[in-house]
């Protein structure tokens, strides 16, 4: 069937190789993933969305969804590349304390709306991050040791379904796939819109104290101080960063939610190490979140490794922060625990995580750079060894890695069993698929 007859299927947008626009709009966030798609179809409605399965079904074709491509993995050749940008409504209900949002929003939004009424989302720590793809794949930033994972907090989910049928799936209407969609990733239906519970936060206290890479070892004596036994409200990263051209820098970057006077009392021991060079703490608003960190809001190339920590001894000090960050440019580790580590009963595919500490990795994805990048994260991986468990939150997943790094042995079956049921012909595709 001619990639032709998406133009006339479609109310949308339809972008085929060789026409203008065609490679920026197949590009994702990481420009550094090159993805050879056979259309991108920018969908007007629900009707369009079950237009192009219907498409996809009878040319052999898969579908993924990219509202960004922040978790883009280049690996979907031929596929249909279907963006939601045009799914775009943001509504809040502060007395019931819900948003109901369209799968193409991005986090920024919400938490601007919400930030209105004295409310937050459980929002990452980028402004421009998709709302959909991270809270399908569990989701978890400054908020999440208070009150757990994005998708523990989805309340309905709107989906077009293999079949091409739009639905709004809920805890009541259909448990199994409810269940799945809430931290099991994008391969299980086409996401329209997600209805989920907002909480209350009417002060919120937090920043980045930065200090030179020669009191790194002081830094992180002070972060697994304040991450021990620390309240649900406070979160705690540590950052060493390498920047070209700049000195070697060692930061802590936190949040605490709740009064700014309770906050700086609980990170008061920031104040007891001298020399630093750079201090942003102050009371913020939901909607100020991503300045805590300050990462790109624009598209740029990057390599990545996430993975979780069984515990931060002398061994694993020397790699992470007594060794050189480059050729990397950063190396980020997050304290965890709270709300992460308990389970729930009516809590989604996700399930909780009890490792104390999260590992990312990040280098500059240029062409002449990668061989050295990728060289020293599989020396900081090899190092790490048995300090790594192996298994990650889907939104560690990196080009290369499994959606089976994600879960558990019984919880991967089930989606796989589910992947078997409501998508028999695999027609729908997410970045890391659960392959039936």
């Amino acid at each position: 069937m001619a990639a032709e007859n998406l133009r006339t299927a479609v109310h949308g947008g339809v972008l085929l190789p060789g026409d203008q626009g065609f490679d920026r709009a197949a590009q994702p966030w990481n420009t550094a993933v090159a993805q050879s798609v056979a259309a991108v179809v920018e969908v007007a409605d629900a009707q369009d969305v079950a237009a192009v399965l219907a498409y996809a079904r009878a040319a052999g074709r898969v579908v993924v969804t990219q509202p960004t491509g922040h978790g883009a993995t280049g690996d979907i050749d031929d596929a249909i590349l279907l963006r939601t940008n045009r799914f775009d409504g943001v509504d809040i209900d502060p007395e019931r304390r819900i948003a109901r949002i369209g799968s193409g929003v991005q986090w920024g939004r919400v938490q601007a709306a919400a930030a209105a009424h004295g409310l937050t989302g459980l929002a990452g720590s980028n402004p421009v991050v998709g709302v959909t793809g991270y809270t399908l794949g569990g989701g978890f930033g400054w908020f999440a040791r208070k009150y757990g994972w994005a998708s523990d907090a989805v309340r309905a989910v709107e989906i077009v379904d293999a079949g091409g049928r739009a639905q709004r799936v809920t805890a009541d209407s259909d448990p199994d796939l409810f269940w799945a969609l809430r931290g099991g990733g994008g391969d299980f239906a086409i996401v329209t819109a997600l209805e989920f519970e907002l909480f209350p936060l009417p002060q919120l206290y937090g920043g980045r104290v930065m200090w030179p890479a020669e009191r790194a070892r002081e830094v992180f004596d002070l972060f697994t101080e304040l991450t021990t036994g620390a309240p649900d409200e406070l979160s705690v990263w540590l950052q060493r960063y390498q920047i070209p051209g700049a000195a070697p820098t060692i930061a802590l970057d936190f949040a605490y939610l709740g009064d700014p006077a309770e906050g700086r009392h609980r990170t008061a021991r920031l104040d007891s190490l001298d020399g630093v060079i750079a201090d942003t703490r102050g009371p913020l608003t939901p909607a100020e979140i991503g300045r805590i960190t300050t990462e790109p809001t624009d598209p740029s190339p990057s390599l990545s490794r996430g993975e979780l920590l069984t515990d931060v001894d002398d061994a694993v000090v020397k790699t992470l922060v007594e060794e050189p960050v480059a050729p990397l440019l950063n190396i980020q580790i997050r304290g965890l625990g709270g709300a992460l580590a308990r389970n729930l009963a009516d809590g989604g595919a996700r399930g909780p995580v009890t490792e104390p500490y999260a590992l990312h990795l990040l280098g500059l994805g240029l062409p002449h750079l990668l061989g050295d990048i990728e060289k020293r994260l599989g020396e900081l991986i090899d190092a790490l060894g048995s300090h790594l468990t192996g298994t990650k939150p889907y939104t560690f997943l990196v080009p290369g890695e499994s959606a089976a790094a994600a879960f558990d042995p019984q919880t991967l079956a089930r989606l796989r069993a589910i992947k078997r049921d409501r998508d028999p012909h695999n027609v729908i595709r997410a970045n890391f698929p659960v392959h039936p």
